[in-house]
């Protein structure tokens, strides 16, 4: 049997209790036993260590992890809640098919980017500037859009009106690289995305600069393995048509899924890739759902680096130290596993993904929030005071 939430202790449920670093642009790996050996006689899930704060990559051991002063990075994240006044309705006009409909990729009950940028002042100082893709007039309410950092872009901004409104997060992000302003680098974040630990451009590249990949488990689904396009999903459809174009220039070959991770992205060779497929770039940027003959532009983009070698694949036992992934289910207990789980790896990231469904367990959205209020307690410097 398993005890509701607000009868397990607090060290069981908070897995990761991260202390904020000293402000530098240089991580010293030597911290990590400092920090473990100061207080030996404490129980590893009581303890409040950095998790991952001091943990290397496995990719750049012996290496210091310093951010180049000679060029700006950027963030971009794109966000949109569907309590915003208005979304809901402008959704169901043009939802025909229930999938389409599915709150899970428009919920914010968790307010996970709030946390994400707490994340990210933290454990990535060293970021220029932070832009906010999202619909017009959707703006968080607890967002400071004053802070000199920050820069909210609505959609309407960087695509064309014609192919507004839409719903389609494969279309939305086509058009990061039409951001005014934005570095020739940049991090591309989801929402949901947030760091557990300081890090720097050398969790994203090699030691000779090449771009570094995280693999997942799964080969990418193909289109003739696809039986009903119709009933398929629109992620799977649109990573089947990626792998088809993918063969088309470089010959079939088996391609594993990539981790779902923040991407870091060269604004023109992004620009260069999406041109490279001008008719499924049309057919995606006008599709206002995911729908078949869509490709995955995050998925493209690696393995075009990967094809002509320009990127390292890492490989999932590699990629899963680093990167960390919890599909948050009703049953709270596997959410309450995997959250122990990220605990036991301490990778440098976590993807929060909303499996939730129509109608989201309070027992496990009140787990979460505990969660993420014991990760980043503070209120960042992008919140209103």
């Amino acid at each position: 049997m398993f005890a509701p939430p607000e009868q397990i202790p607090i060290e069981c449920l908070t897995v990761l209790r991260p202390e904020p670093p000293a402000p530098s642009r240089t991580i010293d790996t030597s911290l990590a036993a400092q920090s473990i050996q100061s207080r030996p006689d404490q129980p590893a899930t009581a303890m409040k260590l950095l998790p991952n704060a001091v943990k290397e990559n496995p990719l750049q051991r012996g290496l210091t992890m310093t951010m180049p002063q000679d060029e700006p990075v950027d963030v971009v994240y794109t966000w949109v809640d569907d309590q915003q006044p208005g979304y809901r309705g402008l959704l169901s006009q043009y939802a025909k098919d229930t999938r389409n409909s599915d709150p899970s990729r428009t919920r914010d009950n968790l307010q996970t980017l709030r946390f994400s940028m707490r994340s990210l002042e933290r454990y990535a100082p060293w970021v220029n500037h932070v832009y906010l893709l999202t619909c017009r007039p959707q703006v968080p309410d607890w967002l400071n859009i004053e802070h000199p950092k920050l820069t909210v872009v609505h959609h309407d901004e960087v695509m064309s009106p014609e192919i507004l409104p839409t719903f389609n997060s494969l279309a939305i992000i086509t058009h990061l690289h039409r951001i005014p302003g934005l570095a020739r680098r940049f991090l591309y974040l989801e929402d949901d995305m947030l760091f557990l630990a300081p890090v720097s451009l050398r969790d994203f590249t090699s030691a000779d600069g090449l771009q570094l990949v995280f693999e997942e488990k799964n080969p990418a689904p193909r289109l003739e393995h696809i039986a009903d396009p119709a009933t398929a999903g629109g992620w799977n459809l649109a990573l089947a048509q990626s792998n088809a174009l993918l063969d088309q220039c470089y010959g079939r070959a088996e391609r594993f899924q990539v981790n779902h991770s923040p991407l870091l992205i060269d604004k023109g060779r992004w620009e260069e890739t999406l041109n490279r497929f001008p008719e499924t770039l049309n057919v995606t940027r006008n599709s206002r759902f995911r729908s078949a003959g869509n490709f995955a532009p995050e998925f493209l983009y690696l393995q075009v680096l990967l094809a002509e070698q320009a990127a390292l694949l890492v490989k999932q036992r590699d990629a899963r130290k680093v990167a960390g992934y919890v599909p948050l289910e009703n049953f709270w207990p596997i959410t309450a596993w995997r959250l122990w789980q990220v605990h036991r790896s301490q990778p440098k990231w976590v993807t929060l993904n909303d499996n939730f469904g129509q109608k989201p367990s309070k027992v496990t959205v009140a787990l979460m929030r505990r969660q993420l209020q014991a990760w980043f307690p503070s209120r960042g410097e992008f919140e209103r005071r």
